[in-house]
């Protein structure tokens, strides 16, 4: 399982690429004003910037974790698609009209106009603590892959990732991101082409592999409603709709995209692009794990010794047919990196916006941040990218990728989801209501979930996994793995709240920050709101009456193209 030298010329020529991009547009088109730094001047062209949200989401986790997920458990995550359609339709008629009215390069700053600065500094330490988690996973994945090719330590390839995405991220800025996105993008389509061909190939049809899927329980969908399933119907389908809300609608980086086109129809075209491309991801990772199932159906490369763990079965899978095809071990890996850069690149772009613009420039007058706004920018990038770094040493003990990404995900979006959907469509709620019931979902449905992965990586519980076997393989083992649900041996049952599948953290946190929101609101003096700030369902029952009045309040620090952070607001 070598990697040739055509291998590292792909590897390496694309690393080259994006590098080159990163200069050109820090040498040669250079940001000058914090608008064009985080916002490309709001010229953007609608394709680049739906390729650019596709590649942001496309991660090393979505190739390695959901198809190694559907390989050992199922293909229920394919459910997961119909609430990408749903969170796409939904966001953008009810709530991202109102976002970008606020013009905000840091979608945040909406919880300031619609509640206070406290209830914005929460949202913003939370994201920021879960971005740099999350981007130390994402830079952990690469290391993973590269190490079925080579002997290179996983550290030292985090370390090389991070120091990449901080160079070109710092030296090129919000453009630099967006294009680098894009060759990344085509890259990953590359290798995703080249994966199901040559996986197709290998086992001998498409009929044939979806036949061996059905066989091995791989295609049985579940529609139970019981929450202590691991994956069914109702978890993708409810789970999968407050991520993707989420994403589509209130993720930093999303909303800072929307703003860089330059009128509201095309961020219904870069909705509608970018929804298409993630269900077309979404179905083409979980028939790469069916592939893998084809492929290992009678040899666990897991259970055989081949690796130590489901996430490193694909790569596994690569190096192995890659023997014959020379290259292929470079695209895959290539791949690999181009959607680890493109993730990490907008999480540490989108990071020094929300950084710089709720926790920095409130604290330092405007005078002492004129003509710095730029430097500072790329310094929050530098520092966010040496932690990023540091926190890598933590992910090798955190057990499977995709349930573990899904229940820190689920956790921190299922909050900020609660607490745009509680500003946005409540008209009562108010900013004692929001910090209250943000902070309690937080800590209670994080406890929970805490617990249960700690239960989990310990093995207790019922193991979901569909049946494996060794019987083909040339080792004189002859096993075959049942899922313990239905085995006569019962291992220990946490307390039912510890069993509540990972998917539904994020619903779980999104009830609880409106339930115990609404309550405290109720409870607490009503704040007068700006009816602007309320989405059409929140809007109806406000007065039509007399008209308020209008002024500019300022968020964060007034950039010189007057855009990046003014906002006309309802004085009621």
């Amino acid at each position: 399982m070598g990697f040739g030298l055509v291998d590292h010329i792909i590897l390496h020529g694309s690393i080259a690429v994006s590098l080159g991009i990163g200069i050109y547009f820090g040498f040669w088109k250079k940001s000058r004003t914090a608008n064009e730094y985080l916002l490309g001047n709001q010229k953007m062209n609608v394709i680049p910037v739906a390729m650019s949200i596709i590649a942001s989401c496309v991660s090393g986790v979505t190739f390695l974790g959901n198809s190694a997920d559907v390989y050992a458990y199922g293909a229920n995550m394919l459910w997961s698609g119909i609430s990408c359609i749903l969170a796409n339709v939904i966001g953008g008629f009810l709530f991202v009209p109102v976002l970008i009215r606020c013009r905000a390069a840091n979608v945040f700053e909406y919880f300031e106009l619609r509640f206070d600065k406290k209830v914005k500094i929460v949202a913003s330490c939370a994201y920021t603590l879960y971005a740099l988690l999350y981007s130390a996973i994402l830079a952990y994945v690469p290391a993973i892959a590269l190490a079925q090719a080579t002997d290179i330590h996983p550290q030292i390839v985090t370390s090389i990732v991070c120091t990449l995405c901080v160079f070109y991220t710092t030296v090129g800025g919000f453009r630099a991101v967006i294009w680098t996105d894009v060759f990344q993008l085509i890259g990953i389509t590359i290798c995703v082409v080249f994966i199901l061909v040559l996986g197709i190939k290998s086992i001998g049809s498409i009929g044939g592999i979806i036949e061996m899927a059905v066989d091995g329980q791989r295609l049985d969908f579940n529609y139970s409603l019981d929450p202590t399933i691991r994956d069914g119907f109702w978890q993708a389908v409810l789970g999968g709709m407050v991520l993707w809300m989420f994403v589509a609608a209130f993720h930093p980086g999303t909303v800072q995209r929307y703003l860089s086109v330059s009128e509201f129809k095309n961020v219904v075209r870069v909705m509608a692009l970018q929804c298409f491309g993630m269900v077309a991801v979404n179905a083409f990772c979980a028939f790469i794990g069916v592939i893998l199932y084809a492929r290992y159906m009678n040899c666990d490369p897991v259970m055989a010794g081949d690796v130590r763990r489901y996430d490193q079965i694909l790569p596994f899978f690569i190096m192995e047919i890659g023997k014959k095809v020379p290259g292929l071990s470079g695209i895959f890996i290539a791949g690999i990196f181009s959607a680890t850069l493109s993730t990490l690149s907008s999480s540490f772009n989108t990071l020094s916006a929300t950084i710089y613009g709720d926790l920095i420039a409130p604290c330092i007058s405007r005078e002492a941040l004129k003509g710095k706004e730029c430097w500072i920018l790329r310094l929050i990038v530098v520092i966010t990218g040496g932690l990023c770094t540091c926190l890598t040493f933590l992910v090798e003990y955190m057990g499977g990728i995709l349930p573990f990404v899904t229940a820190v995900v689920g956790l921190v979006y299922g909050v900020l989801t609660g607490l745009f959907i509680l500003g946005l469509t409540f008209r009562r709620a108010n900013a004692k209501g929001a910090f209250y019931g943000s902070v309690t979902s937080f800590i209670v449905i994080g406890t929970i979930a805490a617990i249960g992965q700690w239960y989990s990586i310990q093995g207790a519980g019922v193991d979901f996994r569909k049946p494996m076997s060794v019987a083909d393989c040339p080792v004189p083992v002859n096993i075959t793995i049942v899922p313990t649900a239905h085995a006569e041996y019962t291992p220990f049952k946490p307390f039912v709240l510890f069993r509540i599948s990972f998917w539904y953290n994020s619903v779980m946190c999104t009830l609880m920050v409106i339930i115990v929101g609404m309550l405290v609101s109720c409870l607490t003096k009503t704040e007068s709101v700006d009816p602007t700030l309320l989405s059409h369902i929140g809007r109806k029952g406000v007065s039509k009456g007399k008209l308020p009045t209008i002024e500019t309040y300022a968020v964060g620090v007034k950039d010189e193209s007057g855009h990046t952070y003014n906002f006309q607001r309802n004085v009621c």
